[in-house]
């Protein structure tokens, strides 16, 4: 079956073309980084009108790569949520539209599954059972993962999502949108143990994260370190690897707790996050105490975009899921509501 994936939750408009037999065909993700950047933020308005602007012209770019036209398509699959709702309705409306006038089945695909199941488009392929680290712009959950759809959350963020708070320090730091990438480059240039930032949750049970405490340590660093206002260059450099450090021990910890707990060796990482090659590379040391692997997909995936979007509605629709052809969009949806599809879908 070939599918078309449309991923347009927040600020990246995202097509893929995925065949069930051949793997991925093609994808594009246009971002909106510089639409939002003057304002420091997502522009939720701003960014629905963008995917109504790049939807349709991405879809042929995708079509023309893969050296298909839309009549060949078997399905589609469409972001129906989490996200931002204007935004969810822009890539629902026209995965719907057009399934309804090619008369073809689409599906809605919840987002965080499609980060979830990202690895799936690489070679190496993770075995179920395995621990998920879902880190993201607006998400950082561990979830323990037996099947598609068969969800078991183990621990999530009780404020700010890793990604936030990665975009939230570079701020203070007054460092370009989007903060998060800026923070990480500058940190490679930094000393970790200058400050001694906190691993915050560490020194007790669970799985939960919190990291407004992080937040607050730098906040307050950034402060006694400013000489009227403004912060060194080596300061900014120090604290921000002092941050990023502190933030990636303690996934790292929770990561390696969860698969204590559960007794699964196999983890992989998804989402925005997950391409900071800090995380990935103390992750691998960390499956690797617990003789185990680590997997993700490649940094092009770990983002938003289509290519998740028609891997995982691919797989619901071959398992005979279908939407209803009114349009609906859930921008707050756990996870764990998803239906399990049978085994070996």
């Amino acid at each position: 079956m070939l599918v078309l994936g449309l991923e347009t939750s927040c600020d990246e408009t995202g097509v893929a073309l995925y065949d069930t037999e051949r793997g991925l065909l093609a994808h594009r993700v246009y971002s909106q980084i510089a639409v939002h950047a003057e304002y420091g933020g997502v522009v939720p308005e701003l960014a629905s009108r963008d995917h109504v602007r790049k939807g349709l012209p991405l879809i042929r770019e995708v079509m023309e790569e893969a050296g298909h036209t839309l009549q060949d398509l078997g399905g589609i699959a469409y972001t129906s949520g989490p996200g931002l709702v204007g935004a969810l309705l822009v890539g629902a409306c026209l995965g719907r539209s057009l399934a309804w006038s090619l008369g073809i089945p689409a599906v809605g695909v919840h987002h965080m599954e499609g980060h979830l199941l990202a690895p799936m488009l690489e070679d190496d392929v993770p075995e179920f059972p395995f621990i998920a680290l879902l880190v993201s712009g607006g998400h950082t959950q561990l979830v323990k993962v037996e099947g598609i759809g068969e969800y078991e959350l183990l621990g999530e963020s009780l404020d700010d999502a890793a990604g936030e708070a990665f975009d939230k320090a570079a701020k203070m730091m007054g460092l370009p949108y989007p903060g998060g990438p800026a923070l990480s480059k500058l940190a490679d240039e930094g000393d970790a143990g200058r400050f001694s930032f906190p691993r915050p949750m560490t020194d007790r049970p669970g799985l939960d994260f919190s990291f407004s405490g992080l937040k607050t340590f730098t906040r307050t660093t950034i402060l006694n370190c400013a000489v009227d206002g403004v912060l060194a260059e080596q300061d900014k450099k120090d604290i921000a690897a002092g941050f990023q450090t502190a933030v990636v021990d303690t996934l790292a910890i929770k990561c390696k707790r969860a698969m204590k707990q559960t007794g699964v060796n196999r983890l992989i990482i998804a989402g925005g996050v997950g391409a900071n090659r800090m995380l990935r590379e103390q992750l691998k040391v960390t499956a690797e105490q617990l003789k185990g692997r680590v997997y993700y997909p490649r940094p092009a995936l770990c983002t938003d975009n289509g290519a998740m979007i028609a891997y995982a509605g691919a797989q619901r629709l071959n398992a005979g899921e279908v939407s209803d052809i009114a349009v609906s969009c859930v921008p707050r949806w756990p996870m764990t509501e998803l239906k399990p599809l049978a085994s070996g879908n």
